[in-house]
């Protein structure tokens, strides 16, 4: 009963702070939901800045840089509904299981994290309960709607990664990510391929597993939905026109693959 008090008294948002979910197209037809775990960087106001400078927190251990821009566009391009998470993946990063030492990390690649060290478990549960909870509450509202009103439903886990992570120059622009559902990743690699210009990663330079992620084990194959992760290198979107390149470029080959999946989404 100690912990649950503790629980309810530790609060991390306040006024002055914005909701964490944020929604683009949410009657969009599109069979695709998009979702962005790491699509913010905002921090609450109780926080501070976490003890960092403002230099490390717009760096990509803060956020997934460019995603915001391609996941907005894409969502308008293929009318498809996205729905994004606005705080720091520094404060609670949304695509891991709660409890992992990289939920809340202290450290991220070489930058230690002062204001998340040493955190009380009503400090650690406040954030999830603030921040992890109502972005994927509402992740699993909107599936199970769609799978009520037996819409057919594709989850798109959008991320960017860094061209260089410790030191290593990663040569893909980007990547499809998977784990048990291989359906959709093994189009989408095809279709990436065939457009001839790019360095494209199977499962890099991440792969997707129960211990690593959140997002695809829980709403995309715990719900029998077909699922991908996308992975698209920070450089190639960093600004507005590198954005809505890739942006275009997806929307089409996600145009192309869903009349490819409309036999088995039907059947589904």
């Amino acid at each position: 009963m100690a912990f649950n008090t503790a629980e309810a008294t530790d609060q991390l948002l306040g006024d002055g702070d914005i909701p964490p979910v944020h929604e683009v197209n949410a009657d969009g037809a599109s069979p695709f939901l998009l979702t962005s775990d790491h699509y913010g960087r905002i921090l609450p106001r109780a926080l501070g800045d976490l003890g960092i400078p403002e230099s490390e927190l717009v760096r990509h251990i803060g956020w997934d840089i460019g995603i915001a821009g391609v996941a907005e566009r894409m969502a308008q391009m293929l009318d498809a509904h996205l729905i994004a998470q606005r705080y720091s993946r520094l404060v609670i990063d949304c695509n891991r299981p709660p409890g992992v030492a990289s939920s809340i990390p202290v450290m991220s690649e070489a930058t230690a994290i002062p204001r998340n060290e040493g955190l009380t478990e009503g400090e650690r549960a406040a954030r999830r309960r603030e921040i992890f909870e109502p972005y994927h509450h509402r992740i699993d509202a909107v599936i199970d709607g769609r799978l009520h009103d037996k819409r057919p439903t594709v989850l798109v886990s959008l991320h960017s990664f860094t061209p260089v992570y410790a030191g290593v120059a990663r040569p893909w622009h980007i990547g499809a990510l998977y784990n048990r559902d291989t359906v959709l990743p093994k189009l989408l690699l095809r279709h990436l391929r065939a457009e001839g210009d790019l360095v494209v990663g199977d499962n890099e330079p991440y792969a997707v597993s129960d211990l690593s992620d959140y997002t695809i084990p829980v709403h995309g194959e715990a719900k029998g939905l077909v699922n991908t992760g996308i992975e698209i290198r920070q450089d190639l979107i960093a600004d507005q026109s590198g954005q809505q390149q890739w942006a275009e470029r997806l929307a089409r080959i996600f145009a192309e693959i869903e009349v490819e999946l409309k036999p088995q989404l039907l059947v589904g």
